[in-house]
């Protein structure tokens, strides 16, 4: 089969990584052709990091290459897109592809225009993303929150592929005791605003059990809204980012509950499970399926069963130990790529027409 992938980023792009790129060597063995085209480069996404803005002119050119591959489309067997083909532009393009094509979804990218503050994104935007996911011959998306948009927009065929590890990258951590146990976070600094909603459980579990906060990926800031407690920051590197989780006795995902967090796919609940770390998380979205699929921790739902959590594991290490060694079984039981290829292979197969499967094999 010929697949044109089109993501939104390039490797550097967490969502593009997990949800796409990482398959790719699979899908090649499994003898598919697929050809790789971003909508934002490199450049792109450093200057939007630094600067926290986007160059109009350096979008629409940009949006200008990507029309520009749209046109060797029907060269392919099927287009595998990554949310939308064009951020903030109608859906003319998607609904005018001669191509079967299968979208994917990691987030609830559809509150982006239903729920915008500007009236106007919202009468002409709000339901693009339901076009979008109607007019597709597939739908992946990464829990329950987004397959139920889906199945209300009218996707023909839905499939639920949590964002997973590839396992054979995490090893699990080799636990030892130690006088200052180490409460870990992996993230951004989009995320991180997240960690202020338990400040009080952090501030208590580092004043009453001796522990520190391992921050992977947040910003200089946030030492300041943590007053009280040892931060250790670390920048993510893809290269790193496994053994750094290593260095965590407990991982923790707080979120709230509202519609943009709801289509979370807890992926760095995954993460920490990867390397035999046990979660404390809010019940936010997939974080609840995850915990409860997984028995490799708690949820917490307040600043009190916070405390009550994070004190619970940081006097166990027995529990956090078990909590542990499940989270690694889930993880190569079911939230790894190793395990979520078939259904994406399924689900892309199944987006063909009779007529192209024939000529794709």
């Amino acid at each position: 089969m010929k697949i044109l992938l089109l993501t939104r980023y390039p490797r550097s792009g967490a969502s593009s990584r997990l949800r796409t790129l990482q398959y790719l060597p699979h899908l090649q063995a499994a003898g598919h052709e697929v050809r790789v085209q971003s909508l934002f480069d490199e450049a792109y996404l450093k200057s939007l990091y630094q600067s926290g803005r986007r160059s109009p002119l350096r979008t629409a050119a940009l949006y200008l290459r990507r029309l520009t591959a749209l046109a060797s489309a029907g060269e392919h067997d099927l287009l595998w897109i990554e949310k939308e083909l064009f951020p903030y532009l109608p859906a003319w393009v998607e609904l005018r592809l001669g191509t079967p094509w299968v979208v994917d979804y990691d987030d609830a990218l559809f509150h982006n225009y239903d729920l915008a503050k500007n009236p106007l994104v919202r009468r002409l935007l709000g339901g693009k993303i339901d076009t979008v996911m109607r007019s597709a011959s597939g739908v992946t998306v990464g829990n329950r929150y987004l397959a139920e948009r889906a199945r209300a927009a009218g996707a023909a065929r839905v499939a639920i592929i949590p964002t997973v590890v590839d396992h054979n990258r995490y090893r699990p951590r080799i636990v030892a005791p130690t006088a200052h146990p180490v409460i870990g976070w992996i993230g951004s600094p989009s995320t991180q605003k997240y960690l202020l909603d338990i400040r009080e459980p952090l501030q208590q579990a580092c004043r009453r059990h001796g522990a520190r906060l391992l921050l992977v990926g947040a910003t200089a800031e946030i030492r300041s809204c943590l007053p009280g407690i040892e931060v250790q920051l670390e920048p993510w590197s893809e290269e790193r980012e496994a053994a750094l989780i290593r260095h965590m006795d407990i991982g923790i995902m707080p979120l709230p509950d509202g519609p943009w967090e709801r289509g979370k796919c807890g992926y760095k609940l995954i993460q920490y499970m990867a390397c035999g770390v046990p979660l404390v998380a809010s019940p936010t979205g997939a974080n609840r399926e995850i915990v409860e699929d997984s028995g490799a921790g708690l949820l917490a739902d307040s600043s009190e069963s916070w405390s009550d959590a994070l004190s619970r594991l940081l006097t166990s290490a027995s529990e956090r130990e078990r909590l542990g060694r499940a989270g690694r079984q889930a993880v190569e039981n079911r939230y790894c790529l190793q395990r979520q290829l078939p259904v994406l292979l399924e689900t892309l197969a199944a987006a063909l027409p009779a007529s192209r499967k024939a000529l794709a094999h």
